[in-house]
């Protein structure tokens, strides 16, 4: 059969020259008759040569196209189907690979863009594999009506999708929301409609499409105009589909015996299913890369909140966080810079900045990886070592105060006090303890 796969039931009569009925051939989706070609009605039949006619009766629900029968060498037959039935298993393979990769996403991310698109590819794979013969071929099921059905949800879907996609809102575009309510509601009725008097659901399919195409139109149009970057991409899906969708819907007969108008149908929904999965693709790396970027300035603020402007070492926030983190072996040293005053009075504050920046320097080099060095605020500093060596910390520190006097900082010196977190039942009195040693040294020093 030529033009059309979607047929009910078929019936041919071959009659010789003299009008002898000779053989009698039948099936169709809806008939028990098995196919002896692969998602085909083709029939084989051996006649020697002569004239012969044959008469053939078609009794189908609905028809897509105008299907005729016609005569073929069986070993061309046999070649001219393959490219149609590779679109179908290429088809169907995308479908059935997509639609469980977003069912997935959707109930991962419980997002209705991804719920409604794996919704539109479900209702495609069904129709599509209904006239196509898959599942009457492969399952024996023969359930004619439930095609048709499955697109006039898959039009809804569509709808839906679209409106998610482009993130159409009552709030941000109400005509454009009302409008997808209304043809909602239209698409509804069709359902409601194709319940009721089944033989008219192909028409209300095609009506179906008519619309979403329509309506993805003027959305992606006033979207893209916003400046919706999503929306300009899924213009090239919805163009794409709508010059595909309408060659599918607009034929009646094709002049290949071997590719269908099923099969123009199927190519036109696959590119729009692969274009529409690219424009998700797109919008999810753009909310990854927005997400990537929050994160960073996220990271950033939380980088330049715990340190300190002028130093660059951790500051008095970020020492609480060490030590949370200092196991029971650790010390905390707390550091009184002498001097300070001393340098901003007679030399000015850009004199005691310099100060305060090379004793930063000059002792966090020291320390290394073995111990963190903080400004508290002031000329306060503290230090934190997971492994709480105080004889090779005060040396650090001595080192750290003779360089700096070299430097021409005579006056600089320290007063500081330790204390190990195993003397202590919480890591805040640790800071008391080790705070209240250094005045007790300053004071002792003075």
């Amino acid at each position: 059969m030529k033009n059309s796969s979607l047929i009910g039931r078929f019936q041919h009569w071959i009659f010789d020259a003299q009008g002898r009925l000779i053989k009698t051939l039948s099936g169709g989706i809806q008939s028990a008759e098995q196919n002896p070609f692969f998602l085909r009605h083709g029939r084989e039949l051996d006649l020697a040569a002569g004239s012969y006619r044959i008469v053939t009766q078609l009794d189908s629900p609905m028809f897509l196209a105008q299907a005729e029968p016609y005569l073929d060498a069986l070993d061309d037959y046999r070649q001219g189907i393959k490219p149609g039935n590779a679109v179908v298993l290429i088809g169907l393979g995308i479908f059935v690979g997509l639609g469980f990769y977003y069912a997935a996403l959707a109930a991962a991310r419980r997002r209705m863009a991804e719920r409604m698109y794996a919704l539109f590819i479900l209702g495609n794979l069904l129709w599509n594999g209904t006239c196509l013969l898959v599942f009457s071929d492969l399952l024996g099921w023969r359930g004619f009506y439930l095609g048709g059905f499955a697109i006039l949800v898959s039009n809804c879907a569509y709808i839906l999708f679209v409106m998610a996609l482009l993130e159409i809102r009552i709030d941000n575009h109400g005509r454009l929301y009302r409008a997808g309510q209304g043809v909602l509601a239209l698409m509804m009725l069709a359902i409601v409609t194709a319940i009721a008097k089944p033989n008219w659901s192909l028409e209300l399919d095609r009506y179906g499409v008519g619309l979403f195409i329509t309506y993805g139109l003027v959305a992606g149009g006033v979207c893209a105009r916003s400046g919706n970057r999503s929306a300009r991409r899924y213009l090239v899906a919805i163009v794409t589909f709508f010059i595909l969708g309408a060659a599918a819907i607009s034929l009646a007969k094709l002049d290949s015996y071997t590719i269908t108008i099923e099969h123009v149908g199927l190519v036109a929904v696959a590119v729009e299913v692969i274009l529409l999965a690219l424009v998700l693709s797109y919008q999810f790396a753009q909310l990854h890369r927005e997400r990537e970027a929050a994160m960073e300035s996220a990271r950033k603020h939380f980088a330049q909140a715990h340190t300190d402007a002028l130093t660059g070492l951790p500051n008095r926030f970020h020492l609480d966080l060490s030590l949370e983190k200092l196991p029971d072996g650790g010390s905390l040293t707390i550091i009184d810079l002498d001097g300070l005053k001393h340098y901003n009075d007679t030399f000015g504050h850009a004199r005691g900045d310099a100060l305060l920046c090379g004793f930063a320097a000059e002792l966090q080099r020291r320390l290394g990886q073995k111990a963190l060095l903080h400004r508290m605020g002031g000329d306060e500093f503290a230090i934190t070592c997971e492994c709480g060596d105080l004889a090779w910390m005060e040396k650090m520190l001595d080192e750290a105060l003779e360089t700096l006097r070299r430097q021409d900082f005579g006056c600089v010196g320290a007063s500081f006090g330790s204390a190990h977190l195993s003397e202590v039942p919480e890591r805040q009195a640790l800071k008391h303890l080790a705070d209240k040693r250094m005045y007790q040294r300053k004071h002792a020093a003075k």
